[in-house]
């Protein structure tokens, strides 16, 4: 049997599907400019009437919903019904059930580090022999996001378990255009266009940064994703990859050095908002504002997708202030446009021709397009109509994921938390404080040492 979703077949299929079925689509189908394409020729192809599959995740709340409207149209292209529960404690529970029985079908993993843990363990299952390739083959700088998805399995060889389906942007400097037009700033394209842009603000009086590594007990983050994206423009992805597993040790002459280009923003005389010693206290929430002082109390701000959120009130992302990409080193120009982010990543636990349906039909540049089309979500897949994207700052940075050569997740998210977490945080504060970088490096290996 095949299954179209358009016209009175769609009706029909409502009709004897009955209530799972019968609710409201987001986007009604055939209407924009979406893939609807892809999702007929998905439905042709997938007949589940009647099976359930239980999907599970960290996402509650208004997030969760935008995911069950997502899934309705998987609803109504298969005839199977999608149950997803989420918790904030995903990650202990996902341990239990794998632990002790109750496994969903699909688990869905804010980011890899965990995943990759429960498929050495057997709990996982890789990805069906016509999709371990398919990030390379659709997703831009596609490479590395099959690099990132790959595990060792309970057998020891490496496969691909997961898709990764939602991202985050981490490599972007935050900027007022009207500041930057009356000063007469142009966008830097390259770290040394940026350096010398960041001097010229002295000169002319101004503060070029405002940093804050302030976050309660996890104070010092910001600075590591400072370094992580230092690492990606003076660094090979090997030596970065090595670096995170501990097979490149903290304290090596190549770590050494990006920690001294975060330093070099950080801790040249009148570079950061109150100096160094402000740098290490103030709140990473907080520190933004001084974006939107006048005069400014600074030009630029480095920070991920999500800080417009921690914006004073009435600043609107995309009018009163933008972004650009953190650009590379013109003298590193064979490393490419890296970009640091996170992402989440679906995986099977329970293999089912269902669940194999499930992960092919996010991998459909429609899926993408209809979280896009709801906002709060970025999609790597060239095939995505960036149009769909509901902001001008949501489509520009789709765009700095499209035109990536390379993808990374942050690199204290997946080394041990006893070193990402905690020993990274610190030594960072200590640092910007006036630590020397190597002595900050050796600490950081010798703490790793102990817990091997």
């Amino acid at each position: 049997m095949t299954r179209t979703i358009t016209g009175v077949s769609a009706i029909a299929l409502i009709t004897v599907a009955g209530s799972a079925f019968a609710q409201d689509l987001i986007v009604p189908q055939g209407e924009g400019d979406f893939a609807w394409a892809a999702l007929e020729e998905f439905a042709a192809n997938n007949d589940f009437t009647g099976e359930t599959l239980n999907v599970t995740g960290a996402t509650t709340g208004d997030d969760a919903q935008r995911y069950r409207n997502l899934y309705a149209y998987f609803e109504q292209a298969t005839g199977a019904t999608v149950e997803y529960s989420g918790s904030e404690s995903f990650e202990q529970d996902i341990v239990i059930a794998a632990q002790a029985g109750g496994l969903p079908d699909v688990a869905l993993f804010p980011q890899p580090g965990l995943a990759k843990d429960l498929a050495a363990q057997g709990t996982l299952v890789p990805v069906a022999e016509g999709m371990t390739d398919f990030m390379v083959d659709n997703y831009a700088a596609g490479e590395s996001w099959k690099q990132l998805a790959t595990f060792p399995g309970a057998d020891g060889n490496e496969d691909v378990f997961g898709l990764f389906f939602g991202t985050d942007v981490k490599s972007l400097v935050w900027y007022v255009p009207e500041q930057f037009e009356e000063a007469g700033y142009d966008i830097p394209e390259t770290q040394e266009e940026l350096m010398a842009l960041s001097q010229q603000i002295v000169e002319d009086g101004g503060t070029p940064w405002c940093i804050g590594l302030g976050s309660g007990a996890a104070t010092g983050w910001p600075a590591t994703d400072w370094v992580e994206d230092m690492m990606l423009r003076t660094a090979s992805l090997e030596d970065y990859d090595r670096w995170v597993s501990n097979d490149m040790p903290f304290n090596d002459p190549i770590v050494v050095n990006a920690i001294e280009q975060y330093g070099m923003y950080a801790l040249t005389e009148g570079f950061a908002d109150g100096g160094p010693e402000a740098a290490a206290t103030t709140d990473f929430r907080d520190s933004p504002d001084g974006l939107f002082d006048f005069p400014p109390k600074c030009y630029m701000h480095k920070q991920a997708s999500f800080i417009p959120i921690f914006f004073p009130e009435g600043v609107e992302a995309g009018t009163d202030v933008e972004f650009f990409y953190f650009p590379p080193f013109e003298a590193n120009s064979d490393l490419g446009r890296p970009v640091l982010g996170s992402g989440g990543l679906a995986s099977v636990t329970n293999d089912r021709p269902v669940t194999t349906a499930f992960m092919e039909f996010l991998g459909t540049p429609i899926a993408h397009e209809l979280m896009m089309t709801q906002g709060q979500f970025l999609s790597p897949h060239v095939d995505a109509n960036l149009d769909i994207y509901t902001s001008d700052v949501q489509r520009a940075l789709g765009e700095i994921l499209t035109t990536a050569t390379s993808f990374r997740f942050d690199g204290s998210d997946l080394m041990p938390g006893e070193i990402g977490t905690n020993a990274f945080w610190t030594g960072m504060v200590d640092y910007t404080t006036g630590a020397d970088a190597q002595s900050v490096a050796d600490a950081i290996q010798s703490r790793w040492d102990e817990i091997k």
